[in-house]
């Protein structure tokens, strides 16, 4: 596997090379998005570590970049502790998933790991922000009207953190979501959102979705990672 690491502290490119490189992986590094473009355009990378402080270029232009090339690798960005905006705008951009600094090494090696295999299963598009009515397994789900359709026709309404989570899921099947990540992805304005809302929400959903924590089709919990939704969602 081939990573690319882009950020432009020499020292966590040195050893986030060593480290990697340690697990088997092959390793670029680029200190700017000038860099990163050329490597891009020589070699063929499966994953891309990329941080969001940068010269010149910053992470949040380089995602947008990305999000118009072809066949782009998954994104694991490198964020500022705290720094919630960028991570939430991050995600929205299609970044694939985050880690704040300082980070554990072998936390991140753990996620571009998982980043590859979802990407080689299919799994990492998304679908259009602007499509109306998506369908996964016996549902559609009306992004306008912020309504479930059953295989019967009936509507099913949602309150607002349900539509949210479930937007959320729908526009990243088959990734692993932890807490923190929904809770940013959730977000409204003047509401508050913390782990146990989100539990809440889950719930909630699992339940108009005819799911159960006991044996989840949809929704499943990943212990010690958070949720994930198990569904190929589509336009209708």
């Amino acid at each position: 596997m081939h990573c690319l690491v882009v950020d432009d502290d020499v020292e966590i490119r040195t050893n986030l090379t060593a480290y990697l490189q340690g697990f088997g992986w092959r390793v670029s590094a680029a200190a700017d998005g000038q860099v990163m473009r050329r490597l891009l355009a020589a070699d063929t990378v499966d994953a891309i570590v990329l941080d969001l402080m940068l010269p010149g270029e910053d992470g949040l232009a380089l995602l947008r970049w990305l999000g118009t090339q072809p066949d782009a690798p998954p994104v694991l960005m490198l964020t500022a502790r705290g720094d919630t905006m960028s991570r939430v705008v991050g995600l929205e951009l299609g970044a694939d998933d985050y880690l704040a600094k300082p980070f554990e090494p072998r936390e991140l090696v753990a996620r571009l790991q998982a980043l590859v295999r979802r990407a080689s299963k299919g799994q990492g598009g998304a679908v259009s922000d602007d499509t109306r009515l998506l369908r996964f397994g016996r549902w559609r789900f009306d992004r306008l009207t912020r309504q479930l359709i059953n295989a019967e026709d009936v509507g099913i309404a949602l309150s607002s953190a349900e539509f949210r989570l479930l937007a959320a899921f729908v526009q990243r099947p088959g990734r692993v979501l932890s807490r923190d990540q929904l809770i940013e992805l959730t977000r409204a304005q003047g509401v508050e959102v913390n782990d146990r809302s989100i539990d809440l929400a889950v719930s909630r959903l699992r339940a108009k979705l005819g799911d159960t924590a006991r044996e989840p089709a949809l929704i499943r919990t990943v212990r010690g990672e958070g949720y994930l939704f198990d569904a190929e969602v589509a336009p209708c």
